[in-house]
């Protein structure tokens, strides 16, 4: 048995005991353990069902864990990628009969039917996958883990890995749309939050177990680099965990006295402190035995004694972290099946009397906008709030790595990416996200900023710029953010979407693209299109804009003669979509902005109209900005060159311009000469 299996399984084995002792005691302090009153499944099922989806969560995290730490820390080329990547393929496999047996288990619970091998049983089950929307997202589970398992026994390539890596990612998605139903109040809060937990916890957990599989067969330079760079995965992906896990908790707790007063409040308690002890440990791998490997490995330490003695304590400190990881697992996995103090009802499916908002959105219809309404109203989005913050934080880091060894970065470039990411946590959690929903006019406010304001203040930012001088290059055949990045501006894709004119032409074709087909409709009532509409009007916008403006690196950049051409160009077919839009007489999406039921502010049509006065006047405000930025650079390039052409003539003693003189002394004296000849 090689070293690496004698490690590995023994955390395997710690982690899956750990993670089955606290769900079953988690299931019992929760009360999910007791025979239901009504329409119980039975004993086997009350345990399977929860233990089937826990098992699914540990395998996903293990699976997406190795290839992100394949991705950000290994070699292709060493034996560690292809274990680590074997180690993915397995839980993949693992996660694709485990979300077969989940299936068949949350079915058997909501569908009270015994399990049979008959016709009939077969029949509703197939039903339930292809017709309720709980058994779809289970059918999406399997189908995606399966894909991936496919894909990481087929791949081995640096680049090709990206796709089991999606395909993994894409299961992430039916589980945190699970957590909170649609239609009910606070969902797209919830739908995020749970995201975001599972995520961290993925790259959390499962980048741990793969380092418990290589960190026997590592080289001790290899073992230095490969636990600096996954803890600072962890390092990140504990703050998401951390914030996540406080904002599911509290949306579905009614008071304080729940925390204590409930099974419920009890099981979150009991996995805040796992949460809490893992992070500790995190803590004492960052801040102590780092360091002592690297002081180790470069031989500060007595040769390979004092590395192998400081191995183990690193390999204990990595099973001691697993056990705790276990028990927050088996915690989560139970606090799935009790019973929530704060009811996830779903509007349209209570017995009480709901307004025609509250049909559409889940949401009760917010108050009347009015001017207080810009500092008061907020309806919190953590995902775009971390977006924004991390955005700042990682922003302000590369800018300190950079100071920190002498070089410069200008003091407007920082101000300028730092106003855009706020205003990008503004938008998507302030006034505009209350009401955007309900009003038309707010909802294209908001669509000026992600596409226009936003991106223009981002990119001035020079983001990519500050990352490729501030991060590290690799010299040990991994790729870090630096590799990444380059190798992303030289895609085929980037030089698509970058070329002037292709950007240009997406920014402009957008607009009639999603206002005037089904587009902007299922935007407004789903939350993944939502989701898709800001990612969307954010990156057309950023594209367009970098390829006008722009200080990072594209592939292509036009003269600045053809970018004030076809900014203007781009400009006149924007505010024609204005103009269109407030003069129209045809309602958008007039079953969900005609059906809100408002008593309140302009009527939908009149408030339509304002929408495209918005789309047409403020939006070109940033118009203007970007006019007078490129003006500047223009005027700007003229000095430089002006100034390149006085240093070569002073370095030549302006032999340029003697011999242009010279040139034309020659020409008149030919022109004379045959002047006399006449």
């Amino acid at each position: 048995m090689s070293k690496s299996v004698r490690i590995f399984i023994p955390a395997l084995i710690l982690l899956l005991v750990t993670t089955a002792l606290t769900l079953a005691a988690g299931l019992d302090m929760g009360g999910a353990s007791a025979a239901r009153a009504l329409l119980d499944p039975g004993v086997f099922v009350r345990y399977a069902v929860p233990a089937s989806r826990t098992v699914v969560n540990v395998a996903l995290a293990i699976t997406v864990g190795s290839l992100v730490l394949a991705l950000w820390a290994l070699d292709p080329k060493s034996k560690l990628w292809g274990k680590t990547i074997d180690l993915a393929a397995g839980a993949a496999a693992v996660l694709t009969v485990a979300g077969m047996l989940a299936t068949v288990t949350t079915f058997i619970d909501v569908s009270n039917q015994s399990f049979s091998a008959d016709a009939q049983f077969g029949a509703a089950l197939l039903q339930f996958i292809t017709e309720f929307e709980l058994g779809q997202y289970w059918f999406l589970l399997v189908l995606s883990a399966a894909l991936t398992t496919v894909l990481c026994f087929g791949i081995r390539s640096r680049k090709l890995l990206l796709l089991p890596l999606l395909t993994a990612g894409l299961t992430l998605l039916p589980l945190a749309a699970q957590g909170h139903a649609a239609g009910a109040s606070g969902h797209s809060l919830a739908v995020n939050a749970i995201f975001m937990h599972i995520t961290g916890a993925a790259v959390w957990l499962g980048g741990l177990v793969a380092v418990s599989l290589i960190a026997s067969s590592a080289k001790p330079q290899q073992l230095v680099n490969i636990v600096q760079r996954y803890s600072f995965l962890a390092l990140w992906a504990s703050f998401i965990v951390a914030a996540s896990g406080v904002v599911s908790g509290v949306i579905r707790l009614s008071t304080v006295d729940d925390i204590w007063g409930t099974g419920y409040g009890r099981l979150l308690i009991a996995k805040a402190v796992t949460l809490v002890l893992a992070i500790a440990f995190g803590a004492w791998q960052r801040l102590r035995i780092i360091n002592s490997l690297e002081r180790a490995a470069t031989g500060a330490v007595a040769g390979k004694q004092g590395f192998a003695a400081i191995r183990k304590t690193f390999v204990a400190l990595v099973l001691l972290e697993l056990a705790v990881m276990g028990a927050a697992s088996g915690f989560a996995g139970a606090l799935g099946r009790a019973a929530t103090p704060q009811p996830i009802e779903v509007a349209r499916e209570s017995q009480r009397e709901i307004t025609p908002a509250e049909y559409l959105t889940g949401d009760p219809l917010p108050p009347e906008l009015t001017p207080a309404s810009i500092f008061n109203a907020w309806k919190f989005d953590l995902l775009w709030a971390s977006f924004a913050l991390g955005g700042i934080a990682l922003y302000l880091f590369g800018v300190w790595r950079l100071r920190k060894r002498g070089d410069r970065w200008p003091i407007l470039r920082t101000a300028s990416f730092i106003t855009g990411m706020l205003l990008l946590a503004y938008v998507t959690n302030g006034f505009l996200n209350v009401y955007e929903a309900y009003l038309f006019s707010m909802h294209m406010l908001g669509h000026m900023f992600l596409t226009m304001l936003i991106p223009t203040l981002l990119v001035l930012g020079a983001p990519v710029t500050l990352l490729l001088r501030a991060a590290a290059k690799r010299r040990d055949g991994s790729w870090g953010a630096r590799e990444w990045v380059l190798w992303l501006t030289e895609t085929p894709w980037a030089k698509f979407v970058t070329h002037p004119i292709v950007a240009c032409f997406i920014f402009a074709a957008s607009l009639w693209v999603f206002y005037f087909t089904p587009v902007l409709r299922w935007a407004m009532e789903s939350h993944l299109g939502h989701q898709w509409m800001i990612v969307h009007f954010l990156l057309s916008g950023y594209f367009f804009t970098l390829t006008l403006i722009g200080i990072d690196p594209v592939p292509k950049r036009y003269p600045h003669t053809l970018r004030m051409v076809l900014l203007l160009v781009t400009m006149g077919a924007h505010a024609f979509f204005g103009v269109t839009i407030m003069s129209g007489t045809g309602l958008l999406a007039a079953d969900w902005f005609g059906a809100m039921g408002r008593t309140w502010g302009a009527d939908p049509l009149r408030d339509q109209q304002n929408g495209g006065g918005i789309a047409w006047g403020i939006g070109e405000l940033p118009t203007l900005l970007i006019m007078l930025v490129l003006a500047w650079q223009w005027a700007r390039s003229d000095e430089k060159e002006q100034r390149r052409r006085d240093r070569a003539a002073e370095r030549s003693d302006e032999a340029e311009l003697r011999a242009y003189n010279e040139m034309l002394q020659q020409r008149a004296a030919r022109d004379a000469a045959k002047q006399a000849r006449r």
